[in-house]
């Protein structure tokens, strides 16, 4: 079976897939200097908990936003399950798809990732969304090319900075508010009305722009674990997949085997 590791900036995803289904996830905090002695006690036991043996993971594909914690990543592939990590957008584990910007380089690959899954799922012109330490919207046309996107701050980022530099707010738990008003009657709802509702009006606000400037119909595919969050209340995107990354990195996998 295939071990799926999708590095973030704040959380380490791991899947386990087989036949192109996800058997079972995990994840864990983001720390670079996490050895591979330590990924292996978790995860094995974690294997185990779910009745796989480590001897089950025959692959390993890797994609990674933090380049400091890829090392150790590989010496747990090798060391602890025999097999050289593959890593996503290096050889043999080539992207496939074009990357039409400027700077190809510099897309991130969760990125380039999420298009290939995207594309694999939906047809026409797509608009990926990705809640994560940043929130990313991308576009990808019929033909399966990355076109570019933005970046903007994430919620949970956000959130940090407004109670950082507010000494008289408290720190609020992240979830959708009870109604639809956005008119708070105590400082917690004020600030759950602001963070929520300020950021459904920026999506909203960039997919209007973006569907303008594309000018044909096009698909909204949102993932990370905020996207069903912000479905609740409102109707911004046409899918949801939590595991968008994971899926892709399986597809880029299973296209090496062919």
């Amino acid at each position: 079976m295939l071990l799926a590791i999708d590095v973030g900036n704040t959380n380490i995803k791991f899947a386990l897939c087989d036949g192109g289904e996800i058997r079972t996830r995990w994840r864990i905090a983001t720390d670079p200097r996490r050895t591979a002695d330590q990924y292996a006690v978790w995860l094995v036991q974690l294997l185990e908990l779910e009745g796989f043996a480590r001897s089950d993971v025959t692959d390993v594909v890797i994609s990674t936003v933090v380049p400091r914690a890829l090392h150790n990543l590989q010496l747990l592939s090798s060391k602890y399950f025999g097999v050289e990590a593959l890593i996503a957008g290096k050889a043999p584990l080539e992207w496939g798809i074009a990357l039409d910007v400027e700077e190809p380089a510099s897309v991130g690959a969760d990125r380039a990732v999420n298009a290939i899954a995207a594309h694999a799922a939906h047809r026409g012109d797509l608009i990926t969304i990705s809640f994560g330490t940043a929130t990313t919207i991308d576009h990808i046309d019929y033909t399966g090319a990355y076109k570019g996107g933005l970046i903007a701050p994430g919620l949970n980022l956000s959130l940090d900075a407004l109670v950082a530099a507010a000494a008289k707010l408290p720190r609020i738990a992240i979830e959708a508010p009870a109604g639809t008003t956005v008119v708070g009657r105590t400082t917690e709802s004020q600030m759950l009305i602001g963070i929520y509702w300020g950021y459904v009006a920026m999506i909203e606000g960039l997919l209007a722009r973006m569907k303008a400037e594309i000018g044909r119909p096009v698909t909204v595919v949102a993932t990370g674990g905020l996207a069903v969050l912000f479905q609740q209340h409102s109707d911004l995107f046409d899918a949801v997949d939590p595991d968008l990354t994971l899926r892709g990195l399986a597809l880029m996998w299973e296209r090496t085997r062919n």
